[in-house]
């Protein structure tokens, strides 16, 4: 009798709960502060601007009047030629590789000598990549690859040009994801490098406070399908990178299902970009910028903000009702 009480209790708190966030968030879109007159004179830097969320963001940021430095991989590629060539003389591309010391050093000196009266206003640290796999699918190499560029290239770049945007009291802004709090199959070393990511955002936000620096977070959703950022592998390559025990466990008709199951669920994300951007313009623009910007789908909106407030032993028995994860239990160690 008592149990029964108390778990009724219990789910009545987590309800009014979910109810008052979901009150809040209200409240807060709501609040959302005054915006920058014209960016003309603020200077921008953006990283990954070959393709997807950062050359998206280069643009409008050039629309806008802002002074972009947009940080490319390959200058030369078509991404970076585009931006080059449709864009305002206020957007610059800049050879940017944020794994490497020294292309950020000459990136910022590149800034400096551009620079207008008003500085460098905000650094976007969106350049990342994105891979799949179960944990021991990935070899050591995998994770040091998704660590060097979607954590260590964000800190590099960050511990660069923070002397300039704390000249001119601006913004730091990251790219992170959902899946630096939710957990998930098959995504355990991009969770591992964006919740690196996010804890590094998080201690950098209260120490720049005292500077009037203030930092965001991005936290997209699904927008593989408009970004194209997620690495397309077969089972077989998966498969060729097992050895002997892993292959007795994860059998190659499991790995096959594994293949289809992450693909479907990619493609039925977000078809645009705009829902980042916009988050993004409001992370630059915004006399209050938000902590953190969760861009998913109003259905996932309402699960995230019930999935907070669960213990761990029920979070991680959500997956249990996933019929993947009930053919995966039985596929296992099969022949």
């Amino acid at each position: 009798m008592f149990t029964t009480i108390l778990i009724g209790q219990l789910v009545g708190l987590f309800s009014v709960s979910a109810l008052l966030l979901l009150i809040v968030a209200h409240l807060v879109r709501q609040w959302r502060g005054s915006i920058l007159q014209g960016g003309r004179g603020h200077a921008v830097l953006v990283t990954g601007c070959d393709s997807g969320f950062g050359h998206h963001l280069a643009r409008r940021l050039d629309a806008q009047g802002f002074v972009v430095f947009a940080g490319c991989l390959l200058p030369e590629g078509p991404g970076a030629q585009s931006l080059a060539q449709e864009s305002s003389s206020n957007l610059k591309v800049l050879k940017l590789d944020v794994t490497s010391d020294s292309d950020v050093q000459q990136a910022k000196k590149s800034v400096q000598s551009n620079l207008t009266e008003k500085g460098l206003w905000a650094v976007v640290n969106n350049a990342g990549i994105t891979d799949w796999a179960e944990t021991e699918w990935n070899s050591i190499e995998d994770y040091r690859h998704l660590l060097d560029i979607n954590l260590l290239g964000s800190i590099r770049t960050s511990i660069a040009f923070l002397p300039l945007v704390r000249a001119s009291k601006g913004r730091m802004v990251f790219v992170s994801s959902i899946f630096s709090f939710f957990n998930c199959l098959n995504m355990g070393a991009y969770s591992v490098s964006k919740r690196g990511l996010e804890a590094f955002a998080d201690c950098l936000r209260v120490e720049m406070a005292s500077f009037g620096v203030k930092v965001s977070i991005i936290q997209p959703g699904n927008f593989g399908q408009a970004t194209n950022i997620l690495k397309m592998k077969t089972s077989w390559d998966i498969w060729e990178k097992l050895d002997e025990e892993r292959r007795r466990v994860f059998n190659r008709q499991y790995i096959e299902l594994a293949s289809e199951h992450f693909l479907s669920m990619a493609r039925s994300g977000f078809k645009d970009v705009n829902l980042v951007i916009d988050a993004m313009l409001h992370a630059i623009t915004s006399t209050r910028p938000q902590y953190r910007y969760l861009l998913v789908s109003k259905l996932d909106s309402f699960f995230f903000s019930v999935y907070f407030l669960l213990p761990t032993f029920l979070t991680d028995n959500i997956f249990s009702i996933s019929p993947m994860y009930a053919k995966r239990k039985v596929m296992l160690y099969k022949k």
